[in-house]
């Protein structure tokens, strides 16, 4: 499956889709709806002023987030998808029992997307490459990895804005 972005445009997206507080954002507003304005903070607490505000920006900017007027902070289309993405992910992980068989959510996410990092280059090529050593798994986890790459691959050629912006990061 070819891209039309680059492997640098591609750990630039893989680098903002592993945040912790873009994680907690997009799934927070996911399971619980808009979070109504003044209340981020109150939402998020495990997250400070400043990565509530770096992550929002950094949202906003990619399209993942929108104000809606009256209902505050929402998902976009695109931020629907990625929190089927995150939910893709995590189901893998978890399955799997990595990186722990307990774990946090957004540790399950940022994991496989750790795993997939290096073969994601490789697979825009059309040459999956094989996983890290690193990362021992079985054959059965990882014919359920391929299926987790593919979706991830859609949605990033879908989603070229997050691949091609300029880097911002979220805290």
């Amino acid at each position: 499956m070819s891209t039309p972005f680059t492997p640098a445009e591609a750990h630039r997206a893989i680098e903002v889709l592993a945040s912790r507080s873009l994680i907690r954002l997009v799934t927070e507003i996911d399971d619980n709806g808009a979070i109504p304005p003044r209340r981020l903070a109150g939402t998020l607490p495990d997250l400070s002023a400043h990565q509530l505000r770096s992550t929002c920006e950094v949202a906003r900017a990619h399209g993942l987030v929108r104000v809606a007027p009256g209902a505050g902070l929402e998902l976009t289309d695109s931020g629907m998808e990625l929190a089927d993405l995150y939910d893709a992910l995590a189901r893998w992980a978890r399955r799997h029992s990595v990186p722990v068989a307990v774990c946090e959510f957004s540790s399950r996410i940022r994991y496989v997307l750790g795993l997939l990092t290096p073969s994601l280059t490789t697979a825009l090529t059309d040459r999956p490459g094989p996983l890290p050593d690193a990362h021992p798994i079985s054959a059965e986890a990882e014919a359920d990895l391929a299926r987790v790459r593919t979706l991830l691959i859609q949605w990033l050629a879908g989603n070229l804005q997050v691949a091609r912006a300029d880097p911002v990061r979220a805290a």
